[in-house]
């Protein structure tokens, strides 16, 4: 930026300077050297006003990519969820499944194991004596404890393995904080998009700034009066710079 208010600064001694046309406001000024200085104020300018170009035509872009991979996230995130839920849905089906079959197997053995015992109960209770028959009551009477046993044994690890149904709920759980840390996450990657942009444009908009004063100084030097002394070089050329 040095360079540039240096430039503007020659360029208004040049004009300041230069040899002025009678009975106007014109002068005539060497047109290399205006050129020249001119040439210094665009090389000098800095290249951040560039940069906050690149910017402004990019930031499209970066939206886009931005909402692209929050889509993509939300998308992987509901995929995963639901594939989640698929799985614990089948190992919950899975588990019932084998809890009823055993359930229903135990239920069948105590049944045929009283069904024996009552059996042999009858026929003992047939062929003994009445002390015989007592025991022969006894022994009925303990198969029928042995069934019920069975049958509660049964039902108790039936509830038990039907109660590991509750993973399914847990899936549910774990697919619904998935699916809130992708938007999460994709809501936070649109806000650090916008930051992004908004600084970049608050810089070029500080740096367009201080570019447009300095070229007011500038313009300003340049529709000073200037007198009608001076000389011109081979290769002066009139320009008028009537304000």
């Amino acid at each position: 930026m040095y360079r540039v208010f240096e430039a503007l600064d020659e360029l208004v001694t040049i004009v300041e300077e230069a040899r002025g046309v009678p009975m106007t406001s014109s002068c005539v000024v060497p047109r290399g050297d205006v050129l020249e200085l001119l040439d210094d104020v665009r090389d000098a300018l800095p290249a951040e006003v560039d940069d906050a170009q690149d910017v402004l035509d990019k930031r499209d872009q970066l939206i886009h990519t931005a909402r692209s991979e929050a889509d993509k996230t939300v998308t992987e995130a509901n995929a995963e969820a639901d594939r989640t839920v698929g799985e614990a849905q089948a190992h919950a089906e899975r588990i019932l499944a084998e809890a009823q079959a055993r359930a229903e197997q135990m239920m069948a053995d105590a049944h045929a194991e009283a069904e024996r015992m009552v059996a042999a109960g009858q026929a003992e209770f047939q062929n003994l004596t009445d002390r015989s028959r007592a025991e022969s009551e006894r022994m009925i009477q303990a198969g029928r404890d042995a069934y019920d046993r069975a049958i509660d044994e049964g039902r108790g690890e039936q509830a038990r393995l039907v109660s590991q149904t509750e993973v399914v709920q847990a899936a549910h759980a774990e697919s619904a904080r998935i699916v809130d840390e992708a938007h999460a996450e994709a809501d936070k990657q649109r806000a650090d998009c916008d930051a992004y942009v908004d600084g970049k444009l608050a810089e070029f908009s500080e740096l367009l700034a201080t570019t447009l004063r300095t070229v007011d100084s500038g313009r300003n030097h340049l529709r000073a009066p200037t007198g009608l002394a001076g000389g011109v070089g081979r290769s002066s050329t009139l320009y008028d710079f009537q304000p």
